[in-house]
This record gives C-alpha cells, sequence and structure tokens, in this order.
C-alpha cells in the first residue's frame, strides 16, 4: 500500500467507530431510546445474521418466551427486539433447587444498511425461534450485466 495515494477519510473512521460502538453496547443490552443500559435486563438472545444476495435474515433465539411478550420495532433505521422471559412458577418440594435458565427482559439493537425495504420486512416465531426477513431494495441487488462482444472483420488476403 502506498501511503501517498492512499486518502484519509474522516467519516469512513467516524462510520467504523459508531459501528463498533453499536455492537459494545449491545452486548451491554445499551437502550438507545432511554439512552442508558437496561439494567433490569439480565439475558440476551443469541442471534445469526446471514445474507443473500435478496436479504438479511436475522435469528434470535427466545425460547420459553411466549410471542405476546415480544416486541419487534424499526425507527430511524434501527431495528429493536424486546421483550421479556417469564419465570415459572416455583413449586415448594424437598431436595435442592438450581435454576440456569435466565430470566427477565431482553433488548437487542441492530443498525440496518441502507439498503434494506423497511417496508417489507417479515417477522416470524416458530419453536422459540425468532426470523426476521430484511428484503433488500431492488436498486441493491445485484444484476447480472450482459456484455456484447463484436470483433472486427477480417478483410480477405489480397492476392
Amino acid at each position: 500500500m502506498n501511503l501517498l495515494t492512499t486518502r484519509f477519510d474522516p467519516f469512513d473512521e467516524l462510520t467504523t467507530l459508531r459501528n463498533r460502538m453499536d455492537r459494545l453496547f449491545n452486548r451491554f443490552g445499551y437502550n438507545e431510546e432511554l439512552d442508558q443500559p437496561v439494567l433490569a435486563g439480565n439475558w440476551m438472545p443469541t442471534t445469526d445474521i446471514q445474507e443473500t444476495k435478496d436479504a438479511l435474515i436475522l435469528k434470535a433465539e427466545l425460547p420459553g418466551v411466549d410471542e405476546k411478550d415480544i416486541n419487534v420495532e424499526i425507527e430511524n433505521n434501527v431495528l429493536t427486539i424486546n421483550g421479556e422471559r417469564k419465570q415459572e412458577a416455583k413449586t415448594e418440594e424437598k431436595g435442592y433447587e438450581r435454576i440456569e435458565r435466565s430470566f427477565g427482559k431482553f433488548y437487542r439493537a441492530f443498525t440496518l444498511p441502507t439498503n434494506v425495504d423497511a417496508t417489507k420486512i417479515l417477522a416470524q416465531y416458530q419453536n422459540g425461534v425468532l426470523n426476521i426477513t430484511l428484503p433488500k431494495r431492488e436498486e441493491a441487488k445485484p444484476k447480472k450485466v450482459h456484455i456484447e462482444i463484436k470483433r472486427a472483420l477480417t478483410s480477405p488476403k489480397a492476392a
């Protein structure tokens, strides 16, 4: 890399910093709406994000959460998933009790890329997995361009 030909773009650096900060705050359950960490939330659903040529697909694991306790919203190009997994009623029995599953409120936020069509987002919840399909805008989808090759005509050899 030649340092003399590489252009420094401060806005690119700021965008990278913003994305890293978003990821950091998402790990701690940061609520941008309240501009503070979500202290009540004590767990965060694991989430996979996959990109295809037509869409981004987000899968969040929410086992034991009722569909009515899940909220998905989009505002200012930020997708938020929040809700609550409620603890089951305790039964008094002899012996020891050990609970390893987390309960309580959760919050996740994802900044959407500009190529997502927010008007066509589809969310489905089945078997404890929330699937959110974020279709790409038509103009953002890859297109194949046909290249026409023209060959020069060769003239017959003069005798």
